[in-house]
């Protein structure tokens, strides 16, 4: 016996045809029937009191319902949205920078063992000293031959010595900076990072090892001393090299002769020569080089004629032809204290003076 809802098994009798009757075409096969939204009761179930004669099917539910997909996809735009908004936030890529070690600096003042030599011609001065053969400004801060490392290219590796170039040049040879006038041709290659330092040491200067100006440049009180010829002599070396997969660093060693007169005096008035020598360590990781600047990690500076007497945070202040060093010198430094490198002075030989 058929189930409720189930068509007769056989064909009706009657039918011409074997049931090829002309009502063929609408008779209905057992999926749909058993899709209809309205089904008849059994007799059984139709004996119970006042029971209709059909029922309403709940309906058939074939995938997600419209308030289910649009869930879904409601989900599925917040979650792309937080993974862009993850990957393009600027406080996680400045958090995941890595942080970038303050530069160390050590300002040694040499001290003339008598009195400076003097010449009312630099370029005589020059000729009878060891700066005789130097290079003049920028020439005497060539490139090296450049090599690609096992993580960085041959366009890399040049990038950062041209940077650390331009550090020395800016920092060394620019009138502007060795004036006191300006700092930004040096500041505007010190990685964003460094800034704060850089900053403070300008607005702050402490002989502690971190903020003395004359550790990031070279510079002149105005009112004191000038330029006596602006063809600076230099002569140094550059050298990179590859620490890690993900570091490139420049070491920078040059000495720079000055010709220094005192400020107001005429081109009569007798000349000295003042020598620098800095040795810089420059480190460059992959945004540095891709932004072209650079983190000054370690400066190293040896300066004279100077009197050790005199401090040498703020601004160089050269013994000029004629002077001699005075007595006194700084406190005796503390083995036990961090941060007095400044406190050191030393000689200058007889034979780094020019022969007049």
């Amino acid at each position: 016996m058929a189930g409720p809802g189930d068509p007769p098994e056989q064909t009706p009798e009657g039918t011409p045809g074997g049931g090829e009757d002309e009502y063929r075409s609408v008779v209905f096969d057992e999926s749909f029937v058993r899709a209809a939204r309205i089904q008849e009761y059994s007799a059984q179930e139709r004996m119970a009191d006042h029971a209709p004669a059909v029922r309403r099917r709940p309906p058939l539910r074939r995938g997600l319902s419209r308030q289910a997909l649009i869930l879904v996809m409601l989900i599925a735009v917040a979650f792309g949205t937080a993974v862009y908004m993850g990957v393009r936030s600027p406080y996680q890529s400045s958090a995941m920078r890595r942080s970038v070690e303050p530069l160390r600096m050590t300002v040694i003042p040499l001290a003339p063992l008598g009195v400076v030599p003097g010449a009312a011609d630099p370029e005589s001065l020059y000729a009878h000293s060891p700066a005789a053969q130097f290079r003049i400004g920028a020439e005497g801060v060539p490139l090296p031959a450049s090599r690609r490392t096992a993580h960085f290219s041959d366009s890399q590796v040049v990038t950062a010595l041209t940077t650390a170039k331009e550090y020395i040049v800016h920092s060394s040879l620019y009138p502007e900076v060795l004036t006191r006038q300006q700092v930004r041709p040096v500041r505007s290659l010190v990685a964003a990072d460094q800034l704060d330092q850089f900053d403070e040491s300008f607005s702050h200067p402490a002989a502690d090892g971190r903020h003395a100006p004359t550790g990031w440049l070279v510079r002149f009180d105005p009112a004191r001393t000038r330029l006596a010829d602006d063809r600076i002599r230099v002569q140094g070396t550059l050298q990179a090299a590859e620490t890690d997969s993900s570091t490139l660093e420049v070491t920078a060693d040059h000495t720079f002769v000055y010709a220094l007169r005192p400020t107001g005096a005429d081109a009569g008035t007798a000349a000295s020569l003042f020598t620098v020598r800095r040795e810089l360590h420059f480190r460059f990781d992959r945004t540095d080089l891709r932004t072209h600047q650079l983190q000054l990690i370690v400066s190293y500076v040896q300066a004279g004629p100077l009197s050790c007497a005199e401090d040498s945070t703020d601004h160089l202040v050269p013994l000029l032809a004629g002077q001699t060093a005075k007595a006194g010198g700084p406190a005796g430094t503390d083995p036990y204290a961090t941060g007095a490198a400044t406190a050191l002075c030393g000689s200058l030989a007889t034979s780094a003076q020019p022969k007049v």
